[in-house]
């Protein structure tokens, strides 16, 4: 039966996710029940796209990666995929109406990770647009159930977080970037002599994402605020510990916030949502 497949199709999208980041299976853990399911396989999706071009040395990334994209488009196009990730996620698609060129801008950010070590501005907005930005949109699509009005109005929003959240982790894996894949993703930035200036011209333009991002997650629908905002807080604890380490020691070391603080940041986050201030 297509349906017992889809379940496991489901299933291998939110294993997939638990896996990965604890941070997100936390933020979608909080969301409503119905939502659970097509905001893993977004996230399954991504995962596995981003796990071939910076996981899989031994292999020949560019044609796995070209692969991936040719099947994610058979995927759409046929409504059913034998790769259980990409099943899951097609159907997300199609039932929200997720734009190809989000899906196109996504995968050509990921092939830049192929060929490209450094950027530009124009090449970074880019690529800060097809790696996170687009994937706040596809779950605005879902978190908007197909409102058009909604998504537009929300939509500035969802790309700031989307982009806060992708700064704060090229800060958080600065030393991995560029030490072992050889990629410095924020332009006009020597990591030789990454300096404080630098350092805080960077936290400046993350701190105005968030602030953006929080905007658009007060006006979010009761069915997701709370999921999105514990998402939020928490990359916002991890910037602020970020913050507060010298440039020389988020060269030498990968910053984390603690399973016990995350879960005091989630009862504090709850504790806000009840009380109506987020």
């Amino acid at each position: 039966m297509k349906s017992l497949f889809d379940e496991v199709s489901h299933t291998c999208s939110k294993v997939t996710t638990r896996a990965y980041s604890t941070s997100f299976s936390l933020g979608i853990y909080c969301l409503h029940r119905k939502l659970h399911t097509p905001i893993y396989s977004i996230y399954g999706f991504v995962r596995l796209a981003d796990e071939i071009v910076d996981s899989f040395h031994q292999y020949d990334k560019p044609a796995l990666l070209k692969e991936f994209k040719d099947e994610t488009d058979k995927a759409i196009e046929r409504k059913i995929s034998l790769n259980p990730i990409l099943n899951s996620f097609q159907e997300v698609v199609n039932t929200y109406g997720i734009e190809q060129e989000l899906i196109d801008s996504f995968l050509n950010s990921m092939e830049q990770d192929l060929y490209k070590s450094t950027h530009n501005t124009y090449s970074y907005t880019k690529y800060i647009f097809g790696s996170a930005e687009v994937v706040g949109l596809m779950c605005l699509r879902v978190f908007t159930q197909n409102s058009e009005d909604n998504y537009q109005r929300l939509k500035p929003a969802a790309m700031s977080l989307g982009s806060a959240f992708q700064k704060v982790n090229f800060l958080r894996d600065l030393k991995a970037d560029y030490q072992t894949l050889g990629r410095v993703y924020f332009p006009d930035v020597d990591m030789k002599q990454f300096s404080d200036a630098e350092k805080v011209k960077i936290e400046e333009d993350i701190e105005n994402d968030f602030t953006a991002a929080l905007q658009g997650i007060r006006q979010l629908p009761d069915s997701c605020r709370f999921g999105v905002y514990v998402a939020h807080v928490y990359y916002k604890s991890l910037f602020n510990k970020i913050k507060s380490v010298s440039p020389e020691g988020v060269m030498t070391e990968r910053i984390r916030v603690p399973n016990y603080e995350k879960i005091r940041m989630l009862a504090g986050s709850f504790l806000k949502y009840r009380l109506g201030i987020l």
